[in-house]
């Protein structure tokens, strides 16, 4: 099964070889150990702060990326990332003690943060180093061996990448593959102990069908159409920059971008106006000059973006112009969609909004559960009933209120897919447990009062045994604490009650 078409440059080493490479390495010990992990981090940071222009320029070069949006959403933000993970590398990798039942009173129960072994980490396009380099470095930090495969579409990062990692980490267990389709293709017919995939949900099929030969476990970022439900409750100018923004960064080559808005038409047209203020206040008279607008990645996603703009002239209220030379697309809004326009088929990802009216908040509920469940789902409204109506009776990846995107900022927040948009999740402490099989065990001494307590479960077995070991083994609710201030407020009152009390007796005493 070969994936797309694109041939793609001989490499020295072959593949078999180079996985082979990062298995051996794991199987001798040389990730696990903590000393490992956080001296790899640490050039990874070296990396980041020593290559920051070298980085900026790469992505300025793939998608015309500024520099505002290539070092907030990538440059920054991969900085950000490592450091909280130094921070609390420690704390995530040492093993946990759970509760323990009467049963396991005298044993010990812990819980080890093993890692999986060899990870397989295919990056995506669109944000070509955020979304490769993040991942793999929770993979490292839980203590496995990574090949990394970064896109061929975004040329210069993965170019980048391929330079710097090798004079960074650790050639024998960090290693890097090129290439293209043929080359991914190849990478999943080898053996792994964990797949890492961020891309679309075609290719992710994909992926998931090579690992299911192999019983390997995966993680999918995949996409779909994140709808933006906005009620009559919002400021609508802030409402218009929020959604826009989150939009067009990165020309709506975002998979977490607005993809359609659900409103109803009287502030659909109060949306469109604030729009077309809030779009020349940013990018000005001729948007195509605004040196913050990035461009269409290749020639072939600018002809999808271009037939899905052909298929909805006549409803085109905002922007619409284009560029095929400079694969150049404005900020584009498309009003009066229905259900069955093209744009509606498939995931835009690109710099166009079409805008879907709906009578109310339980019609749009009823549109966004007909399709396949998105990756987020941004609801705009004023009214906590209706925030709860959508998070209540709605399935999504993730649920962000009057705002888009920012979500993504929160580490503790894990970030992840349902049904067709993903499965599995990562980000902050989420990364590292992704790439950590959580190993329990069991830990029993032979002391003489343990042993007596487990031997009715020896043979020959007999009624009062079983009557016993079913005692033991019986679920307890654990007493409610939920009295217990008001019982230490009792508690106290009285104690300073006597303590009053006694000093004034001993007062009259001394009299």
């Amino acid at each position: 099964m070969t994936i797309g078409t694109v041939t793609s440059k001989p490499k020295a080493a072959s593949i078999p070889e180079t996985v082979q490479k990062a298995h051996d390495a794991f199987n001798r010990g040389v990730t696990k150990p903590m000393e490992w992990r956080r001296k790899q981090l640490k050039s990874m940071l070296r990396m980041y702060e020593e290559n920051q222009d070298a980085m900026v320029e790469a992505l300025r070069k793939d998608l015309r990326r500024s520099k505002m949006e290539a070092l907030l959403l990538e440059v920054d933000y991969l900085i950000n990332d490592l450091k909280n993970t130094l921070h609390h590398l420690d704390e995530w990798a040492k093993p946990v003690r759970p509760s323990k039942t009467i049963v396991n009173m005298l044993d010990d129960v812990v819980i080890y943060n093993d890692p999986y072994g060899v990870v397989l980490v295919i990056g995506a396009w669109n944000y070509p180093l955020q979304l490769l380099l993040l991942p793999m470095s929770g993979a490292i930090a839980a203590g496995n061996a990574v090949v990394v495969k970064p896109s061929e579409l975004s040329v210069n990062c993965a170019n980048f990448i391929a330079e710097m990692l090798p004079k960074y980490l650790d050639n024998d267990a960090v290693l890097v593959v090129e290439g293209g389709p043929k080359e991914t293709t190849e990478l999943l017919q080898q053996k792994f102990d964990y797949i890492f995939f961020t891309g679309g949900t075609g290719i992710g099929k994909i992926v998931y069908e090579a690992a299911t030969k192999s019983l390997t476990p995966v993680t999918l970022e995949l996409g779909g159409k994140s709808p933006v439900y906005i009620d009559n409750t919002v400021d609508i100018v802030v409402s218009a920059r929020r959604i826009l923004w989150g939009k067009f960064i990165n020309a709506g080559q975002t998979c977490i971008a607005p993809d359609y808005v659900l409103c109803s038409k009287e502030v659909q047209d109060k949306f469109v106006e604030a729009a077309k203020k809030v779009l020349y206040e940013w990018y000005g008279e001729d948007p195509q000059k605004s040196p913050d607008l990035c461009r269409i990645v290749n020639s072939r996603h600018f002809s999808r973006l271009q037939s899905l703009l052909d298929a909805s002239v006549n409803k085109i209220v905002v922007g619409g112009k284009t560029d095929a030379q400079d694969r150049f697309i404005e900020p584009t809004i498309v009003a009066n969609v229905t259900e069955k326009d093209k744009i509606m088929e498939g995931e835009i990802f690109g710099p166009i909004l079409p805008i879907v009216p709906v009578e109310n908040a339980y019609e749009a509920i009823k549109f966004i559960n007909a399709r396949e469940r998105p990756l987020v789902l941004y609801v705009f409204s004023g009214q906590n009933n209706i925030q709860n109506l959508f998070t209540e009776q709605t399935h999504s990846g993730s649920i962000s209120m009057n705002d888009t995107v920012m979500f993504y900022a929160v580490d503790t927040l894990p970030f992840g897919g349902v049904g067709h948009s993903g499965m599995g999740a990562y980000h902050g402490k989420a990364t590292f447990d992704t790439f950590t099989h959580k190993k329990s065990c069991l830990i029993k001494n032979f002391a003489a009062i343990g042993e007596k307590l487990g031997s009715g479960r020896y043979p020959p077995y007999t009624d009062s045994n079983l009557n016993f070991i079913r005692t033991l083994m019986r679920k307890r609710q654990p007493p409610s604490l939920k009295f217990l201030p008001y019982l230490l407020a009792f508690a106290l009152g009285v104690g300073v009650t006597y303590g009053v009390f006694a000093v004034q007796k001993m007062s009259s005493e001394d009299l």
